[in-house]
C-alpha cells in the first residue's frame, strides 16, 4: 500500500553539472567525516585526514565548478566569515603596552619580568597554537557551505537520507562495540570498551543517534509514504533509542525523545493523512502495537541490564557531576578575562591557571562542557555579540519555518528538519561540546542551510 500525499507544485529543472558534482563531492566529504571526523581533539590523526580532504575538495571545486550560488547560503556564510575574522583577529600581534593591559595577562607579564626579558609583541590569544587550530577547524563548515550552495531542494533531501544511512552504519558499529568486539579506529580516540560508534565520545554519538531519529521520521513522511517506509522508520527509531540507552548517555535519551516529538509535530499533517487512509480497524491496532513494542523494547533493555544510561541516571543522586563543580570556576574566569576573552582554542591551558586544588583529579578538564559559556570565555564581548547574532538569526528563521502558512511544502518541511537538528545540537552544547567534532559541525552547517528560507531551495532536482 502506497499513499501519495499532495504537494505544492514547483517548476521542474534537471540538476546541472555544478549541482551534480557538488552533490557527489558532499557525499564523499560526509563519508570521510563519518570515518575520521568523530573526535574533537586537535592531536588525533583524524583531524589531519579531515582537513586535508577538505582542502582537496575545495581545490577540485575551484577547478571544476562553473558556479557557486552563494545567495542560497548567504546568511550562514556571513556568520561563518564573521567567526573566522574574529578568530583571525585574535592572532594579530599587539605591542607590549597594549597587551599587558588586557585582562588576565598580568601573570604572563610577570614571567617576562622575572627572567629580565623584554616584553615581546604578542597576539591577544593566550595560546596562539590553540587559536590557529580553531581557525583551521572552520574549513569543515566552509566546504559544506560551498557545496551545499549549489544543491537543489531534491538533492538536499537526498543528502538528509544519506546522513540517515550514516547513522545506521554508526549504529551497526556501536552494536559491534556493545558485543565487546575488538575494534579500534586509529583516526579517533575512542575509549576502550565505550559504545560510541564512529565517535570518540558517547554523548556525541548519542546526539548523532538523536538526529537519526529525526531524519528517520522525515524520510518516512516526506513525499510518498509507502507502508514499508513507515514501518522501517519505526524500526530504526526503536534501534536508535535502544542504542542510545546502551551508550550510557543520559542526555542522549532526552534529546532523542525530544527530537521524535518535534518531528511528529513538523510532519503531523502527513502522518494524519497516512493513518486516515488506513482503515480504522487496522490503524488503531497498529498504532497501539507500535507503542507497545517501543515500550516493551525499552523495558526489556532496562530489565536485562543493557541500558547503561538508565543505570547512570539512577546513581546520579549519589554522586556530584563534575561539571557542576567546575562551571562556577569557568564563570569566574569569564569575568576575569572579559571583555577581550582568552582566545579561541585556549581553554585547556587557561583553565589550568585558575583550576582550584579541590578540582585536581586524575583526569584533566580539556573543555568547559558548555560551549555557550566557553564561546564567551574565549571570545569575550565580541564572541558574545557573534553568538547573540547567530542565535537571533536561528530563532527568526525557525519561527518563520514553524509558522509558515505553506508548511506542507517540501522545502518548508526541510527547513523544519533543519530547525530540529540545530535545536538538538544547540541544547546538547549547553552541557557538552558535540559541535567541536567535524562531523557534527558539518551537520549543524547543513541544518543552517536547510533552515534558510525555502525560496532559494525551490528548484527541484
Amino acid at each position: 500500500m502506497a499513499i501519495r500525499l499532495s504537494m505544492s507544485s514547483h517548476s521542474a529543472a534537471a540538476p546541472d553539472r555544478a549541482s551534480t558534482l557538488s552533490f557527489r563531492l558532499l557525499v564523499v566529504f560526509l563519508a570521510i567525516l563519518w570515518v575520521a571526523g568523530g573526535a574533537s581533539r586537535a592531536d588525533v590523526l583524524g583531524q589531519s585526514v579531515v582537513r586535508f580532504s577538505a582542502w582537496l575538495i575545495i581545490v577540485v571545486a575551484i577547478l571544476s565548478l562553473s558556479r557557486v550560488d552563494w545567495r542560497r547560503v548567504k546568511e550562514p556564510a556571513i556568520i561563518l566569515v564573521a567567526a573566522a575574522l574574529l578568530v583571525a583577529l585574535q592572532l594579530l600581534p599587539l605591542p607590549p603596552e597594549i597587551w599587558t593591559e588586557l585582562p588576565g595577562r598580568a601573570i604572563f607579564a610577570e614571567a617576562a619580568l622575572l627572567t629580565s626579558a623584554e616584553q615581546p609583541w604578542r597576539p591577544s590569544s593566550i595560546s596562539p597554537s590553540g587559536t590557529i587550530n580553531a581557525l583551521a577547524s572552520l574549513i569543515v563548515p566552509a566546504v559544506v557551505l560551498l557545496l551545499g550552495a549549489n544543491l537543489s531542494r531534491g538533492q538536499h533531501w537526498r543528502i538528509a537520507t544519506f546522513v540517515l544511512g550514516l547513522v545506521v552504519a554508526g549504529t551497526v558499529l556501536a552494536v559491534l562495540q556493545f558485543s565487546e568486539a575488538n575494534f579500534d579506529n586509529p583516526l579517533i580516540n575512542t575509549p576502550i570498551g565505550s559504545v560510541a560508534g564512529n565517535f570518540a565520545n558517547r554523548n556525541h554519538f548519542a546526539v548523532f543517534l538523536a538526529i537519526g531519529c529525526v531524519l528517520a521520521l522525515a524520510w518516512a513522511f516526506h513525499g510518498e509514504t509507502p507502508a514499508w517506509k513507515a514501518a522501517a522508520a519505526f524500526g530504526l527509531i526503536v534501534i536508535f533509542i535502544l542504542t542510545i540507552l546502551a551508550t550510557g548517555s543520559r542526555s542522549g535519551v532526552i534529546f532523542g525523545l525530544f527530537g521524535i516529538v518535534l518531528t511528529f509535530l513538523a510532519f503531523r499533517w502527513r502522518a494524519i493523512q497516512y493513518f486516515q487512509a488506513i482503515p480504522r480497524k487496522i490503524s488503531l491496532p497498529v498504532a497501539v502495537g507500535a507503542i507497545a513494542v517501543l515500550i516493551g523494547a525499552i523495558w526489556l533493555s532496562v530489565g536485562l541490564d543493557r541500558a547503561a544510561s538508565v543505570d547512570r541516571a539512577t546513581v546520579l543522586a549519589g554522586e556530584v557531576d563534575l561539571r557542576l563543580q567546575f562551571w562556577p570556576v569557568i564563570l569566574d574566569m569569564t569575568r576575569s578575562y572579559f571583555p577581550w576573552g582568552t582566545g579561541y582554542g585556549t581553554f585547556d591551558p587557561v583553565f589550568r591557571i585558575s583550576e582550584p586544588d579541590a578540582l585536581l583529579i586524575r583526569q584533566y578538564v580539556n573543555l568547559a562542557h558548555n560551549d555557550w559559556l566557553q564561546i564567551i570565555l574565549e571570545g569575550g564581548f565580541f564572541g558574545l555579540v557573534l553568538l547573540t547574532t547567530a542565535m537571533a538569526w536561528f530563532l527568526l528563521r525557525s519561527f518563520q519555518a514553524w509558522t509558515s502558512s505553506r508548511g506542507s511544502r517540501s522545502d518548508e518541511l526541510l527547513a523544519k528538519v533543519g530547525s530540529i537538528v540545530a535545536i538538538i545540537i544547540l541544547l546538547s552544547s549547553s552541557i557538552d561540546y558535540p559541535a567541536r567534532t567535524p562531523f557534527v559541525m558539518a551537520l549543524l552547517t547543513l541544518a543552517a542551510i536547510w533552515l534558510v528560507k525555502a525560496r532559494p531551495l525551490a528548484v527541484s532536482g
